[in-house]
């Protein structure tokens, strides 16, 4: 598949800015090879897939050098000052290392916040915000505040189980726990207190059209007719509302902002809805739930947060938060912002897509190896510094870009590899005989081999092949009668059907090397790989060598992957980690 095939717009975009910069430079002539270098020194993670790219390069290059004959390089610079006027100027790439500082921040003093809806476990997204909030807590040897959105008792409601999941997750990323944490469902009068202070206060008010009748007006800067009431008018509304003689759909509160703001969605935006439903941490106590915005923005100067960081797509959430404070004549906090990280293998995930799908059984659970779960990637054995470096090399940037789980692959191997044991896994097993000269025999020998190669794991373990040599194991995919093949760590063999003859017991020439094991040293084992939307399960034979269930081991020649459990008839079930 072509990288234009496979690659969003984000990429285009980058491809493009090089590919325009680099005609320029050359004065209509541009060459692709160069641009390749300059797009993998701005998106790392897309070096793995470079091969991928060339083509759209080498389009990409082609087009530009061509709008350069067609009109000049004057148009080129001005579309790659309109695309980014930076990229007029190559500039030297200097890697920063680490996050940048937070503005306006003061050492002991920083408070930050993470604030997930528990309407179930933590996602690969939701880690990104742990990560740089708590990376920027210990910078600043400040404290990060975990709270729970959970107010929204129809659209999102709250799983009960989610709340300690996400606690342990956190501590599971960040090796402790959160300095603070609060359920925002339990701080349900605070809100209301503050919703009734600003009605009386006259910058808020009940507003009983309904969504429609409401849009156009905002849409056209026409106010509500409920907007210039008196604030007793609106208490006795509010009152309405609070014991639950106002139903759902008849009336909200909204903060009074300018009916003249450019932005319609920041025109007198909602702050509190009527929702009767029960809530499984606080029951039916309430009839009046605040939104998030109004609720965050409360308790965000309610805890004294000084730094919020969050997605670009809530650049409208700051602002009508900041209008609030002015009202309430509050500082607003430091705010930063980050784009879209879109991972390939998990695209058209959402945690109540993931429900109704582990409901209507199409997965097994919040762990299954298919999801994009914190519980799914503890289960296959990803480690949590790894997690860590992940999300801290790609650092804190306003770009929406698309990653593969490869990219996270990689810097778990990194933190893995020098730890992990080597195994066999033979899948789909193929017998062969093998027969051999006196010579050989001669010196034959109890085959040793490392734990690990470089010997950061220490002991050998040793293959009794003078006893057992007569038959072995390969897989079935290796299998290529009449070939030449060598046995890895051991010797040339000729192969006829399923007869070998041991040739060299060194290595003599090129001949594809494969792994292979004992059956006298193995017992059954079976691999679960997630594939897509689909596991595949490979039944075979793995070296039976001190195996632990929770270890991982790396499988020779198939990947690294963890022992889940051994049944009680010596079967190993194992689940695939990454290659």
């Amino acid at each position: 598949m072509g990288a234009d095939e496979v690659w969003g717009n984000d990429v285009q975009e980058v491809v493009r800015k090089y590919a325009l910069q680099n005609t320029l430079e050359y004065e209509g002539n541009g060459k692709s090879g160069s641009v390749l270098g300059r797009i993998m020194s701005e998106r790392k993670d897309l070096r793995e897939f470079a091969k991928d790219l060339k083509n759209l390069i080498e389009t990409e290059v082609e087009r530009a050098n061509q709008i350069a004959s067609a009109k000049g390089l004057i148009y080129i610079r001005d579309v790659l000052e309109e695309l980014d006027p930076d990229a007029l100027v190559r500039k030297k790439q200097i890697r920063r290392s680490g996050l940048p500082d937070l503005p306006n921040s003061t050492s002991g003093e920083v408070v930050l916040r993470f604030a997930p809806n528990p309407n179930g476990p933590l996602t690969i997204g939701h880690s990104r915000g742990i990560v740089i909030n708590s990376q920027f807590a210990k910078k600043y040897n400040g404290k990060v505040v975990l709270r729970f959105d959970d107010t929204d008792t129809k659209v999102k409601p709250p799983l009960i189980d989610a709340y300690e999941w996400i606690e342990e997750e956190y501590e599971w990323i960040t090796g402790k726990r959160p300095d603070v944490v609060i359920r925002a469902s339990e701080r349900m009068p605070v809100y209301l207190e503050y919703a009734e202070a600003m009605i009386r206060e006259g910058f808020g008010y009940v507003c009983k059209c309904s969504s429609l009748q409401f849009k156009k007006l905002r849409d056209a800067g026409e106010s509500s007719p409920y907007r210039n009431r008196t604030p007793r008018e609106n208490l006795v509304d509010w009152a309405k509302m609070i014991d639950g003689t106002m139903r759902e759909g008849e009336g909200v509160v909204r903060v009074k902002t300018s009916m003249d703001l450019p932005n319609p969605a920041l025109r007198d935006w909602p702050a509190l809805r009527i929702q009767h439903n029960d809530h499984p941490v606080v029951g039916n106590k309430y009839k009046v739930w605040p939104l998030l915005d109004f609720q965050s923005a409360i308790e965000d100067h309610e805890q004294g947060v000084t730094h919020i960081i969050r997605g670009k797509d809530l650049m409208d959430s700051t602002r009508k938060q900041k209008l609030l404070y002015e009202h309430f004549g509050w500082k607003y906090p430091e705010t930063m912002y980050w784009g879209r990280v879109k991972v390939f293998e998990f695209g058209g995930f959402s945690t109540s897509g993931m429900k109704l799908s582990i409901l209507e059984n199409e997965y097994t659970g919040w762990d299954d190896i298919r999801l994009p779960t914190i519980k799914s990637l503890r289960r296959r054995g990803f480690d949590s510094d790894a997690l860590r470096d992940f999300w801290l090399d790609l650092g804190l940037s306003q770009k929406d870009i698309s990653i593969s789980m490869q990219t996270l692959e990689s810097f778990n191997v990194k933190k893995i590899d020098s730890s992990t044991s080597r195994r066999t896994f033979v899948r789909n097993p193929v017998q062969i005989n093998l027969s051999w000269s006196k010579e050989i025999n001669d010196i034959l020998a109890p085959l040793e081999l490392a734990n690990h190669p470089e010997g950061t794991v220490k002991g050998n373990r040793i293959w009794p092949i003078q006893e057992n040599l007569d038959s072995l194991l390969i897989e079935f995919d290796d299998f290529d009668s009449n070939s030449k093949l060598r046995l890895k760590d051991f010797a040339d063999i000729s192969l006829i059907k399923n007869e070998g003859i041991i040739e060299s017991l060194e290595r003599t020439d090129k001949r594809r090397i494969i792994h292979w094991l004992l059956e006298s040293i193995s017992c059954k084992a079976i691999l679960h790989i997630p594939d897509g939307n689909e596991v595949v399960s490979y039944e075979g034979l793995i070296e039976n060598y001190n195996l632990e269930e929770g270890n991982i081991y790396q499988l020779e020649r198939v990947g690294f992957a963890k022992i889940e459990k051994i049944l009680k008839n010596g079967i190993v079930e194992m689940i695939w980690l990454h290659g």
